[in-house]
């Protein structure tokens, strides 16, 4: 199938709008990155580019939904390995692609990308913030999404992953147990305010920063004080569709 993934039957199933299509073909490709076998960089990047284009192809608003969710889970289960190189194939990909993506199609990616970063915390989470896997992650979100001087990523991408960053944090970690290691997640972003490469990168990195929910986190685990809940609420009630991924 990685030989050259993206001419197969398997990316028209994936795409299918019939959930025991979709769902067999999902089977198929988790079963595929669960097998103890390793994977070339190589291999991942043809992987990522028929799922970039099963996307793509992916019709009317609920199912385009469903399979970015799907794509999301196949994050999930990925042993602490195949994490960096399995995202790095996902983030090049979008780098790549985005500038070229279409009016009509850039929501349902926007949807993907969103999904990709709420799954990487959760994944995070998943593995107790373990200091190597949050170091080698963030190392590659400078280097791609929120990269401060990377010409080939398009700006759009890094407003679009500000924008998301503190949000699917905070579905992700809502209960604000201590583990987060919430200095070192905003990194990326601090690097992107001090070194982007446009004034308006920079202001949109700094408009991040700004986000009253990091504030309230930095007086949680500042001075240990009981965080007032009314904004997290607010908007579990305005986005009732999406509320991150089930771990």
């Amino acid at each position: 199938m990685a030989t050259d993934v993206q001419q197969t039957p398997f990316v028209k199933q994936l795409a299918s709008s019939d959930r025991p299509t979709r769902e067999k073909a999902l089977d198929s490709l988790r079963s595929y990155l669960g097998s103890s076998r390793s994977f070339t960089d190589l291999e991942l990047l043809k992987l990522w580019k028929g799922l970039f284009f099963c996307m793509w192809h992916s019709d009317r608003p609920i199912p385009q939904q469903r399979l970015a969710l799907a794509l999301s889970h196949l994050l999930l289960p990925l042993s602490t390995t195949l994490f960096i190189p399995f995202l790095t194939a996902f983030w090049t990909t979008i780098a790549r692609e985005w500038t070229s993506i279409d009016a009509l199609r850039m929501d349902k990616f926007m949807r993907l990308v969103r999904y990709y970063v709420n799954a990487a915390f959760t994944y995070l989470s998943n593995h107790s913030w373990d200091v190597d896997l949050v170091e080698a992650y963030l190392d590659l979100v400078e280097a791609i999404p929120l990269s401060p001087g990377n010409l080939k990523v398009g700006d759009g991408l890094r407003y679009h992953v500000l924008d998301v960053w503190v949000e699917e944090l905070s579905r992700v970690d809502g209960k604000r147990e201590g583990q987060c290691p919430v200095e070192e997640i905003v990194r990326p972003v601090r690097n992107l305010e001090k070194d982007g490469r446009t004034k308006k990168v920079r202001e949109r990195a700094r408009e991040c920063l700004a986000d009253n929910r990091l504030k309230d986190r930095r007086s949680t685990v500042d001075h240990g004080d009981v965080v007032d809940e009314a904004n997290n609420n607010d908007e579990s009630e305005a986005e009732d569709e999406w509320a991150g991924l089930d771990n």
